[in-house]
């Protein structure tokens, strides 16, 4: 599993396909908040195999009630993929999430809209 790389944040410049699929990861918002999943620090890391994406996620919370939103989210958005076909979500809670994972730009988006973080 690839961790977090830096995003290619300018069109064209996306190489791997791992890169793509953070690319794509970091299209998805969480739907209680303006931040997207890669800046909340929820991707814990991603594989590309062939046609067959893994993706490791983890929530804010054991009961967090966007869950199935958010993971209904990812794999619409990944199958969009070219040659994407297959996508796993494996949800891991160790290490926990904390405010720690989230990127200096998910801490800008948190702080605009009013977070202490």
């Amino acid at each position: 599993m690839s961790p977090h790389p830096a995003l290619p944040r300018e069109r064209g410049r996306e190489t791997s396909p791992q890169e793509r699929i953070w690319s794509a990861l970091a299209e998805i918002n969480d739907p209680e908040m303006p931040v997207n999943l890669v800046d909340l620090g929820l991707i814990y890391g991603v594989s590309v195999d062939r046609g067959s994406v893994a993706v490791r996620l983890t929530f804010t919370a054991m009961g967090c009630p966007a869950s199935d939103m958010i993971m209904a989210d990812i794999r619409e958005r990944l199958l969009a993929e070219p040659g994407i076909e297959e996508v796993r979500l494996d949800i891991v809670w160790d290490p926990p999430w904390t405010s720690a994972r989230l990127t200096a730009d998910g801490r800008e988006a948190l702080r605009a809209w009013g977070l202490s973080v």
